[in-house]
């Protein structure tokens, strides 16, 4: 996809998808407390290392044999790995006041060690520092680091922000052949949670959530596994503006076009460009313009957002006044429509070619979809019948077939109507690897 805007997509499809747990419920069978904690925590000589290597920001061999040396003494019992070993990351300022007590009850269960603050501990240092920590003790024979490296499981605690950054620095171990990717668990403490509901694992932080704590680092160490496309953004602007951007979108210097692709006009000299991989849906448009508006309300004033639902009304109602009703998606109100502002590109279903596809004039934000849930469990695609896929040439969308569903929103009327899934969106096209 392109646009005269200068905004674009690349994609990886199946041979770089990030592994993410399937679960089904909170509720299920009841585990006790010490059969939990000897399921999912580390040996104490592999938790120890691997939180100074992330501390200190240094695989130190010389700790990593002292350790080993330790562990393996003559005379010691020799380590066991874990069943299904967990390290929880958790955004502490996500789910109002839901995030600390959530903290302190996952220390409780599993220790300190392997409860990772967003805050403290970023995902790619413990990528860096606390995986590679594991890998130097199985490169020196230490089969209980080995197996437990390739056992270990991910819960990402916090909204789809929170799981897609954990996402996207798992996922440079593929790119640095360092597998397998340790897949991802969730437990939703998000606004949305569209991932969360994608993956079975609940909208919303269950109101019993002390005893579903234990139930899903129970299913997170021994459920199945599910993949999830991931889908590589590049945004190109004119140089000399500077974007306040989330933690999925850095500055890049590589922002080459398709040479297949042949745009009309000329694109500036000069280029500022960002990137980042995104895994639920990616908008240019009235609701994007009002997202980021939040995002940059959300973190001037944090005491506005207290938890999901206050989070909702305040988004509701800077809609209505900054958006959908009562803005339009230019300064001009000539170029109100999407289609005077942006050209759309895409490769269809069993084609290699990149095709131009016709932006209808009343669409005033334009959504390039990877889940089955969008604005907090809808389903704007809709479930299309046999016969409409056929006629369209679209097939049945999952979240893992290499392709997004690209639809479009008008206006507010339009939108809410959406939202409450009495109609389905605009559908434009579907766009594939």
């Amino acid at each position: 996809m392109d646009s005269t805007a200068k905004c674009r997509r690349r994609a990886s499809g199946r041979s770089s998808v990030v592994e993410s747990i399937r679960g089904c419920t909170f509720a299920g069978v009841r585990i006790s407390k010490e059969e939990l904690r000897r399921r999912i925590t580390m040996p104490e000589y592999l938790r120890v290392a691997v939180r100074e290597a992330i501390q200190s920001k240094d695989v130190d061999a010389e700790t990593v044999k002292r350790h080993f040396d330790t562990a393996y003494a003559p005379g010691a019992e020799p380590p066991q790995p874990p069943e299904g070993p967990i390290v929880v990351f958790i955004n502490s300022k996500s789910g109002g006041r839901h995030g600390p007590q959530l903290k302190a009850r996952l220390q409780e269960l599993m220790g300190e060690q392997q409860v990772l603050d967003l805050s403290v501990v970023k995902p790619h240092e413990f990528v860096q520092y606390g995986l590679s920590c594991l890998e130097k003790f199985a490169a020196l024979g230490d089969s209980c680091a080995k197996v437990t490296r390739e056992r270990i499981r991910i819960v990402a605690a916090g909204g789809d922000g929170t799981v897609g950054w954990i996402l996207g620095c798992l996922g440079e171990l593929k790119k640095q052949g360092r597998e397998p990717v340790p897949p991802t668990g969730i437990i939703p403490l998000g606004t949305g949670n569209d991932l969360s509901r994608s993956f079975g694992w609940g909208g919303s932080f269950p109101f019993n959530w002390k005893s579903a704590t234990k139930s899903i680092l129970d299913r997170v160490a021994t459920g199945p596994i599910n993949h999830l496309d991931s889908w590589n953004l590049v945004i190109s602007m004119p140089a000399g503006e500077k974007l306040e951007t989330p933690h999925s979108l850095k500055p890049t210097e590589d922002a080459s076009l398709d040479q297949e692709l042949d745009i009309d006009g000329e694109l500036p000299k000069k280029l500022s460009n960002y990137q980042g991989v995104y895994y639920n849906y990616f908008s240019i448009g009235m609701d994007a313009q009002v997202a980021y508006g939040f995002h940059h309300l959300r973190n001037e004033k944090p005491y506005l957002a207290q938890g999901p639902v206050s989070n909702k009304l305040i988004y509701s109602g800077y809609s209505c006044t900054q958006g959908w009703f009562f803005t339009p998606c230019s300064s001009d109100p000539g170029l109100r429509g999407l289609n005077n502002i942006l050209r759309l590109y895409v490769k269809k279903v069993n084609s290699s070619k990149w095709e131009q596809v016709p932006v209808p004039s009343s669409v005033r934000s334009i959504v390039t979809l990877n889940l089955p849930s969008y604005g907090g469990g809808r389903n704007p695609w809709g479930h299309l019948k046999p016969e409409y896929l056929e006629k369209r040439g679209f097939v049945e969308a999952h979240a893992d077939d290499g392709c997004l569903e690209i639809f479009g929103l008008k206006q507010g009327w339009h939108a809410s109507m959406v939202m409450v899934e009495l109609i389905s969106a605009k559908h434009i096209a579907q766009g594939f690897v």
